[in-house]
């Protein structure tokens, strides 16, 4: 990246990397060079900055925000077993933040062994009615419908064991609404729930800031990748030129796709370049990335952006189809995290492993909201694209 010669960010570590963590979200492609609180220890769950914003946002004590951290790394690294274990009477799973274990749903013709070797594995194990499977089959149905705009987003809620259907509350009387709803109740198992507002993407006009700029909208870098760095597919199309937070060139979008997904990558040059590093914007100490490992649904994870800036919640649904006036986006993650106009493409991070970047959402940092990521290695896997880590 190159060189800040305001003091804003003067504290900014290691050289902020185009897109970061939960921190960067945004991460204006700017950054200093001085590695100073980039450097992390390895050994430790997480810096002391995360550590302050779990604090602060979820209303933990310090020993609290260390426990949660360490316990939700456990239950992302038993994630993957815990499904393979499982077989096809899986249900799917989520971590529970007042036990701090990861919860694994399997239906009743899972075996006695199978129950057993998942409770010493250290999950807690639900029976269900529906394998994930069945669920995952019944939203690819309503995947084919055409929603009306009072229809926010659907999802497979695992603790539901449902396709949750979230309309939007002054919309449940509309007859498009109720058509969709009971399309969707034909399509298998389906609950409804209603929600403040309809969703809508988060880029903005151009205003200050610590941006990347294309056209007039202003946007947030996410994570960096080796040769550019990942960011939301509605802030700019293939070819678009990219302006840095100093209004210099950094490249062109290389990849780009909304609706549908919403995901693209930014080729970088010209004197910017790329570090596995997220911008704490002050709130937060810089954090460097180590990985892509996916948290489970109740999480808590933390988003970044040129707006803003750093605030944290929790995953709440995978998979989600999001219903925006532009059209529907597919394989989004909802998150209980509030974000704002020109927060988009920025960083969702969870402890040091890179999570996605922001697509759009409802509500604001003020009265609170919810918000939808883009998976990263779906980004990744999609452009062959290698993540920056340290």
């Amino acid at each position: 990246m190159r060189r800040r010669t305001r003091l804003t960010h003067a504290a900014v570590a290691a050289a902020l990397l185009v897109g970061g963590w939960a921190a960067a979200g945004t991460l204006p492609a700017s950054a200093q060079e001085a590695p100073a609180s980039a450097a992390a220890d390895a050994s430790a769950p997480a810096s002391p900055g995360l550590l302050d914003a779990m604090q602060r946002d979820f209303g933990l004590t310090p020993a609290e925000a260390k426990a949660r951290l360490a316990a939700e790394g456990e239950a992302t690294a038993l994630a993957p077993k815990a499904r393979e274990a499982a077989g096809s009477a899986y249900g799917g799973a989520w971590f529970d933040a007042d036990s701090g274990k990861l919860t694994v749903a399997v239906t009743p013709d899972a075996g006695t062994s199978t129950v057993r070797a998942l409770r010493e594995s250290g999950a807690a194990v639900r029976t269900v009615e529906h394998t994930e499977r069945r669920l995952n089959t019944a939203k690819s149905r309503l995947d084919r419908l055409d929603a009306p705009a009072g229809v926010a987003s659907w999802a497979v809620d695992p603790a539901a064991n449902a396709v949750v259907v979230n309309v939007v509350e002054d919309a449940r009387g509309d007859n498009d609404v109720r058509a969709f709803v009971r399309k969707a109740r034909a399509a298998g198992p389906v609950t409804v729930r209603t929600v403040a507002d309809a969703p809508s993407t988060f880029a903005a006009g151009t205003v200050g800031g610590d941006p990347y700029y294309t056209g007039n909208v202003r946007c947030s870098i996410g994570f960096s990748v080796h040769g550019g760095f990942v960011t939301a597919g509605h802030c700019g199309g293939v070819g678009q030129q990219v302006r840095g937070w100093d209004g210099s060139y950094i490249g062109n979008f290389q990849g780009s796709s909304f609706p549908g997904d919403d995901y693209a990558w930014v080729n970088v040059g010209s004197g910017w370049w790329t570090v596995p590093v997220v911008l704490g914007w002050g709130t937060v100490s810089d954090q460097l990335v180590r990985g892509s490992a996916e948290a489970p649904v109740g999480a808590s994870i933390c988003r970044s952006g040129s707006t803003t800036h750093w605030h944290c919640g929790r995953v709440l649904a995978k998979n989600e189809t999001v219903n925006y006036a532009q059209g529907a986006v597919h394989q989004m993650t909802k998150t209980s995290v509030c974000a704002e106009g020109g927060d988009s493409g920025g960083s969702f991070i969870s402890g040091d492993q890179a999570q996605g970047v922001t697509s759009g959402g409802w509500g604001n940092c003020s009265g609170g909201g919810e918000t939808w990521f883009q998976p990263v290695n779906e980004i990744l896997n999609r452009y062959g694209l290698t993540l920056h880590t340290a």
